[in-house]
């Protein structure tokens, strides 16, 4: 079986207010997306991985590697203007027809082993995998005219990444003209007709685009380098 991961990383970081974008901070010493497609190395040492970053980082990131001595295998792909070009410009650098392929955040690097592997099995089996986790906090919806109502929480997941395919059916589901609502790959694919599959996810699993989550981030690095 042909295993891919795209990795997306096209994200301005605006809301960290750092100077550099976000997929490219330090944490544990290195950038974010080093750790991200380590990860999914060590996890599936023969996966292909495919790094989707803005056209004008390219040079940048090259000399970020070799700073960092930075050997794990990959191809870099040019981002597009949205998260669903940058994902099918990723599924159009894939020329192999058959496979699974897991698309994940740049910036989700505490995604567990067990969930990258579980997320191959099943959409081998089913034609996708969607990690989520289940809601903490209590819900509640709001109305155009100002009022909430409660909502079960049991009834809702937060959805995260890896969400991974049959490649066949996922660059099926992207030939489609762009919509609104495609907010992740899973809607993407839902478009088709197609009902997702769920995989639990991990909670550490963030995707870091705050100085608030830096902070965690540098907490669970340490933790997991204890």
């Amino acid at each position: 079986m042909n295993k891919f991961a795209i990795i997306v990383a096209g994200g301005s970081g605006t809301r960290m207010g750092a100077p550099v974008s976000k997929q490219y901070l330090e944490i544990g010493g290195k950038p974010i997306l080093m750790h991200t497609l380590e990860v999914f190395h060590n996890t599936l040492p023969d996966i292909r991985l495919i790094l989707v970053i803005p056209e004008r980082n390219f040079g940048y990131w090259a000399d970020l590697c070799g700073q960092h001595q930075f050997e794990i295998p990959h191809s870099v792909v040019n981002g597009g203007n949205s998260r669903f070009q940058s994902v099918k410009n990723g599924l159009d650098s894939i020329f192999q027809e058959e496979g699974i392929v897991a698309i994940h955040d740049g910036v989700r690097p505490f995604v567990n082993p067990s969930v990258i592997r579980e997320s191959f099995e099943v959409a081998n089996k089913s034609g996708s995998a969607i990690a989520v986790v289940a809601l903490k906090d209590s819900l509640r919806k709001l109305t155009d005219d100002g009022k909430s109502f409660f909502q079960e929480r049991q009834n809702f997941r937060l959805v995260q990444t890896p969400q991974t395919f049959l490649l066949s059916k996922i660059r099926k589901a992207f030939e489609v003209t762009e919509l609104y609502h495609f907010t992740d790959d899973a809607t993407v694919y839902e478009h088709q007709g197609w009902q997702v599959e769920l995989i639990s996810g991990n909670p550490e699993n963030i995707k870091i685009t705050s100085p608030e989550d830096m902070a965690y981030a540098d907490f669970l690095i340490q933790r997991k380098n204890k």
